[in-house]
């Protein structure tokens, strides 16, 4: 099975939304023509399992102990890709970091099975300006986990790849969007 090709039908039925003016509000507060609304492909069964699949395979080969980034877009990546890890004997932990940090208990803002000296990649659905993405870094990296890289669903080709080489970070995308607006 080609599960790029699938995702990509699946991103191009489901979630990508394009108008003749910019009506959609981006995090960054920038209104676009276009909005990629990839929940509805993260929290389903077909497209964690080709997502999973998908960033296993591109991961796999760099031995990072985890991946996880900032909730909530980053969360059913992270698990799906743990799960198809450990499906392949290979077992990747998730993890998620918490926007701020907790307000009772232990105060933590990363949460799941990871250690300081860890390598873990920080996942993202859309990079835009990777504002998101910079900040789940910063705070990974205040824990003491190494960085890999970040790993994009889609890259909206907006500054994000640039701000995070800025930074020290490699962004790796499955797709640039202008691979879904030329069609």
């Amino acid at each position: 099975m080609d599960y790029r090709k699938r995702l990509e039908e699946l991103i191009i039925e489901r979630a990508l939304k394009v108008a003749d003016e910019p009506i959609f509000k981006l995090s960054s507060g920038k209104m676009s023509n276009y909005y990629l609304d990839l929940r509805t492909i993260t929290l389903d069964p077909e497209g964690g399992y080709l997502i999973g699949n998908l960033i296993y395979e591109m991961v796999k080969d760099k031995k990072p102990d985890a991946v996880g980034g900032l909730t909530l877009g980053a969360d059913p990546i992270a698990y799906a890709t743990s799960l198809i890890s450990f499906i392949n004997k290979n077992p990747i932990k998730p993890f998620v970091v918490r926007k701020e940090p907790k307000g009772h208990g232990t105060g933590k803002q990363i949460e799941g099975n990871v250690k300081p000296g860890e390598s873990v990649f920080i996942l993202e659905d859309v990079v835009t300006t990777a504002g998101s993405s910079l900040k789940a870094c910063k705070v990974a990296k205040d824990f003491g986990l190494n960085i890999l890289g970040v790993i994009a669903l889609v890259d909206r080709e907006e500054g994000g790849e640039e701000n995070l080489r800025k930074e020290g970070f490699e962004l790796i995308s499955v797709f640039k969007v202008s691979e879904f607006l030329d069609k």
